[in-house]
């Protein structure tokens, strides 16, 4: 028995094979990172470290397309695996994790001061769930309501995070 797999998911009780075989749940369980037992979310965030690593390459243009692409695909690809899943955002369902760091960082330097304190403010924001964040959560269903309270989460961290670095609090 494995400390980091569980071996059922969701209400339709998929294996951590059926997942990992199928592209829609591969890429909604974050390339396997929503697999943790403990703290998926967290791992989800994570796993879109290298994500964003790749992105940040490009021109900032680039990068908001692809971090759009990312945030729009995300609402069919979380709306499918909770189908698939049996269950409304099942907490291994973490492409909205990787939307929401993404969106978290567009708009500064990569850096490792950003990277970390980016993923702080995300996991903070996303955990909290401050007013409009939770409401939208437990309104809005589907896909889009997989998604919304983690690309609000990554606005408010993205929004802190820029004033730091334009304060000069960070690098």
């Amino acid at each position: 028995m494995s400390i980091f797999l569980n071996t059922h998911y969701g209400k339709n009780k998929l294996t951590p094979r059926q997942i990992l075989s199928d592209p829609v749940l591969f890429m909604a369980f974050g390339f396997g990172s929503g697999l943790a037992k403990k703290a998926p979310g967290t791992f989800g965030t994570l796993a879109a470290i290298p994500v964003y690593w790749l992105f940040a390459q490009a021109d900032s243009l680039i990068y908001s397309l692809l971090t759009l692409i990312v945030t729009v695909a995300g609402v069919w690809i979380c709306g499918m695996a909770a189908e698939k899943l049996g269950e409304h955002d099942f907490g291994g369902i973490v492409w909205d994790e990787i939307a929401g760091y993404l969106i978290t960082m567009w708009l500064v330097p990569l850096t490792w001061q950003t990277l970390i304190a980016g993923f702080i403010l995300f996991r903070f924001f996303d955990i909290l769930k401050p007013w409009p964040i939770k409401w939208l959560d437990k309104q809005v269903q589907g896909g889009l309501g997989i998604m919304i309270d983690d690309v609000l989460a990554g606005v408010l961290a993205g929004v802190l995070l820029l004033l730091t670095v334009d304060w000069g609090w960070i690098q």
